[in-house]
């Protein structure tokens, strides 16, 4: 079984963000999203595995480079412009083979993995197998609508009727008859090749597709909100660690991961927090689900519920919280200014001014 992950998309919903970065690489626990996908691939023994790349190629490459890291042998594919799911299947045909693979997309992130979920294709063997999971408002995903046997009978894109409450989560496993499939479909409304519409033609050409429903937590991280939450949830994993340098004057509480050559002075950090390398915090508070990656400086600021990226600054600020920090960006405090109040009071007026 080989493996396709797609990383091609331009990740609008995280701009400025994805201006600069690719999404997928964006710190989550102080380790990319990226990363997390590639470690449940190699968890099912998969070791083959095609990226399908796009504008940020040169970054993913940088930061995979051959998949030796992951115990992965990677290659690339290259895709000019995301023209949907089922493309960036078209276009991989060389590199696939006719083995079976897994597709993961590249900014989702599944709790413990997908090892029930390839267990379910192998002992089954449909000509496809979709994760699927319940939410509040399945309009926003594709959704799939089951039988008896649980089985999938039908699959819409981003419905505004839905017919259930089951969304497709992203990551799927697909036999060599998709091939087929992705070059008889047509594109959508979105003009996009869409990957729900190659599995329901493999429905209604007599072709077995299975689901298995998971309740665990999953998340795709496409906006800033969802890689916060996502942040919050690793976070929680965290056992406390201390290689860093702590200082007398500074308090750790509860679940805090201080890495190697990281410094921290007279400052106060409350768990579950993770200091990333070589990163200086002075005369601060660092609060719940924040994490801070490698160089970055926070002094005399409180900083609480945010990713903060390599090689940021944050200094002065007496609050930032909710916040996603680019690498090397600075946040600082803005310089006082004198302000003059000018009124125009009636007769027997009460005026409190602030400041």
């Amino acid at each position: 079984m080989k493996a396709l992950v797609l990383v091609g998309g331009i990740g609008s919903r995280l701009r400025p963000i994805t201006h600069t970065s690719a999404k997928q690489l964006i710190p989550v626990a102080n380790r990319s999203v990226l990363a997390y996908v590639l470690d449940s691939l190699k968890e099912v023994g998969i070791t083959e595995v095609g990226i399908v790349v796009g504008t940020t190629a040169a970054e993913i490459q940088a930061a995979v480079g051959d998949g030796a890291q992951f115990g992965l042998d990677v290659t690339y594919i290259m895709q000019d412009v995301p023209r949907g799911l089922a493309d960036a299947v078209l276009i991989s045909r060389d590199f696939l083979g006719d083995d079976d693979f897994v597709m993961y997309l590249g900014d989702n992130y599944v709790v413990d993995g997908i090892v029930d979920f390839v267990a379910d294709f192998r002992r089954d063997s449909p000509a496809a197998q979709v994760m699927l999971a319940q939410v509040a408002d399945p309009r926003a995903f594709g959704v799939a609508e089951l039988d008896a046997d649980g089985r999938v009978t039908a699959l819409v894109e981003k419905p505004q009727d839905p017919r259930s409450d089951l969304a497709v989560v992203g990551v799927y496993i697909f036999g060599p008859q998709v091939h087929e499939a992705v070059a008889h479909i047509v594109p959508s409304w979105r003009n996009e090749l869409e990957i729900t519409d190659a599995m329901q033609w493999l429905i209604d050409h007599g072709s077995a597709v299975g689901a298995t429903v998971i309740d665990r937590y999953w998340k795709d991280a496409g906006n800033v909100t969802d890689m916060l939450e996502m942040n919050r949830h690793l976070l929680e994993t965290l056992e406390r660690r201390v290689d860093g340098e702590v200082d007398e004057a500074s308090e750790l509480v509860g679940r805090v991961v201080v890495e190697a050559g990281a410094k921290i002075t007279g400052s106060r950090i409350v768990g579950p927090v993770v200091i990333g390398p070589d990163t200086v915090v002075q005369d601060s508070y660092i609060g719940p689900f924040t994490s801070v990656e490698g160089n970055c400086r926070v002094a005399h600021s409180e900083l609480q519920y945010s990713i903060v990226m390599r090689g940021a600054s944050i200094e002065g600020v007496a609050r930032v919280e909710n916040s996603l920090i680019g690498r090397d960006s600075e946040v600082n405090a803005a310089p006082r200014t004198s302000t003059a109040h000018c009124l125009v009071l009636g007769d027997h007026s009460r005026v409190q001014v602030a400041g």
